[in-house]
């Protein structure tokens, strides 16, 4: 595949090279390079013979990326648990999406029983520009919130965690997805770690401000939430977690407001 890219680099003009790159190289070739029925990406219906590694060189995973919609292991267990677990496929809801992947906004836009819309502050492919510590919505507008991978990078999480707390209705329910380290018992964050390769070492990512340990749920629990910390992985056999390229240890963290 990189003989490939290289070919594109050197054939094409400058200003075609990123376009290019997404519609033939992502969308047709890829696809078509790694065919085969070894595994299945639920999130596109895809077939492929492995998933494609991913993440930093430093703590690279294998079978990781879907090659079609290059979702990676938590999208497909986030929609396998949509799916499964809850009524979100067919019960009327307002939804508010931070940090919306592509492949997932482009489903929930469709989705006629939604009332969907997705904020961010610096993603432009976000429907609004939000602030996530001061979100610009009234107390008990939302039936469900996903928020997934973007707490690890907001300096003020915990006033992050009572906005989203804030924002959802009596009885709604919220999914809030981190990098978690099993082995920290508390969440490491260090205000002398600032340099990009620091971070990466302590934090898994440059943009990274903390990395979260088993207290996660506690801090949660602190904004209001009643939290279930939901293995639903492990109730999966090894022969689906595999084929849909799953991680064991990651949970999701399902997250109440309850009724008062």
């Amino acid at each position: 595949m990189s003989i490939v890219k290289s070919l594109l680099n050197t054939i094409l003009p400058k200003g075609l090279k990123g376009k290019i790159y997404k519609k033939f190289y992502i969308k047709l070739l890829r696809p078509f390079v790694y065919r085969g029925n070894s595994v299945y990406c639920p999130v596109c219906n895809g077939n492929f013979r492995e998933f494609m590694p991913a993440g930093p060189e430093s703590i690279r995973r294998t079978g990781a990326e879907c090659p079609k919609c290059t979702c990676k292991e938590r999208h497909r267990l986030f929609w396998l648990y949509l799916q499964n677990q809850t009524s979100f496929f067919s019960k009327k809801a307002k939804v508010l999406h931070f940090a919306p992947e592509p492949f997932f906004q482009a489903k929930f836009l469709n989705m006629k029983n939604l009332d969907y819309v997705s904020a961010d502050l610096f993603s432009s492919l976000a429907m609004l520009k939000v602030d996530i510590t001061d979100i610009p919505f009234k107390d008990d507008q939302f039936d469900v919130v996903f928020c997934s991978h973007v707490l690890e990078h907001v300096p003020e999480d915990r006033k992050a965690m009572s906005e989203l707390y804030r924002v959802l209705k009596p009885g709604g329910w919220a999914i809030l997805q981190v990098p978690i380290d099993t082995n920290l018992e508390g969440t490491l964050e260090d205000p002398n770690i600032t340099t990009p390769e620091e971070r990466i070492h302590f934090y898994w990512n440059e943009e990274h401000v903390r990395l979260y340990g088993c207290d996660y749920k506690d801090r949660l629990s602190e904004a209001g939430f009643q939290v279930t910390v939901d293995p639903y992985v492990k109730t999966l056999d090894e022969k689906s977690v595999k084929s849909y390229g799953l991680l064991r240890k990651e949970d999701i963290f399902l997250c109440m407001k309850p009724n008062l």
